[in-house]
């Protein structure tokens, strides 16, 4: 296969990250990566502008790309380009089936592929990150919901739609507190930003972790009881798919072992049906970069099928 290079949007409701990636074979290179404002308030059309403008520049500067994928942060349409529901953007609604993919593909010269966030950030870490080299996987984003994403025989999973993989809307508890999806009990309603904060008895997720780290009890039990939900959860898809590996990122899984360990446990509690030996629990290792890069790495792999 021929060295080629593909250009990875992630479009955030304050910055949009681009990654620039080359593929030699099967083997991926990051070349460039970086970020610029969204401009989010100025709504749709503006923002799909800002889309073509950063990608542009970062073409002019790293030539000869041949596809692009922009990772967007909600539900969309795979076949018509189109969002469907973007989580946390200025005026949802206005982004209902507006046409990303088509508009952005005309100002990049290329073609342009959606991808989910979340499964963007698992895809990078299959093909360059912590999972790499595992055959199946289970990814989740912690941050302000549960990101999730499952990977089979080396591939993400999307389904029919693009939004398969979503771990952490799983019911875990069907008289628990609501979830923003509109369901009762899912794993996000435990393990959201602000439930972490709330279990730590602190302003922040960050600062749960930071004072966690810093040894202040009542962070930990807090990390520890988010850890045994998110653990009930991964226990369930585990017992579906029998994950080689199993990734954690964002900013709470800095915490590391204070929180991967109660998740263990839990699997240790719940997993009967198989060897958990062979499953092993890590956090992400591309950071803040992994949906851009993501992103990228679909565009390719999409462009190719």
């Amino acid at each position: 296969m021929a060295t080629s290079r593909h250009l990875g949007l992630d479009l955030g409701v304050t910055n949009v990250k681009w990654a620039v990636v080359e593929r030699s074979a099967e083997e991926w290179r990051i070349l460039d990566q970086g970020q610029a404002r969204t401009v989010a308030t100025d709504g749709p059309d503006a923002v799909i502008a800002r889309l073509g403008e950063i990608g542009c520049a970062a073409m002019e500067s790293l030539p000869d790309v041949t596809s692009a994928g922009i990772g967007v942060p909600g539900l969309y349409d795979p076949t018509a380009g189109t969002a469907i529901f973007l989580v946390n953007v200025p005026d949802p609604a206005a982004w209902r089936d507006k046409r990303v993919a088509a508009p952005v593909a005309a100002l990049l010269g290329v073609p342009t592929f959606l991808i989910n966030d979340a499964r963007a950030f698992g895809l990078a870490e299959l093909r360059l990150g912590a999972a790499r080299g595992a055959s199946s996987m289970v990814g989740l984003t912690l941050g302000t919901g549960v990101g999730g994403v499952i990977a089979i025989d080396g591939r993400v999973h999307l389904g029919h739609d693009g939004t398969a993989g979503e771990v952490g809307h799983q019911t875990i508890n069907p008289d628990g507190p609501w979830c923003g999806c509109g369901n009762r009990g899912c794993v996000e309603a435990y393990a959201r930003a602000d439930q972490i904060a709330a279990a730590c008895g602190t302003g922040s997720p960050e600062e749960a972790v930071a004072a966690a780290m810093a040894g202040d009890e009542h962070a930990r039990d807090g990390l520890a009881e988010v850890g045994r939900y998110l653990g009930i959860g991964i226990a369930n898809v585990v017992a579906l798919i029998c994950p080689d590996r199993v990734v954690l990122g964002g900013g709470v899984a800095r915490a590391g072992d204070l929180l991967l360990d109660p998740i263990r446990a839990e699997l240790r509690r719940r997993v009967r049906t198989t060897s958990l030996e062979p499953v092993e629990v890590v956090t992400a290792e591309l950071g803040v970069w992994a949906g851009a890069v993501g992103a990228a790495i679909h565009g390719a792999e999409s462009n190719a099928a």
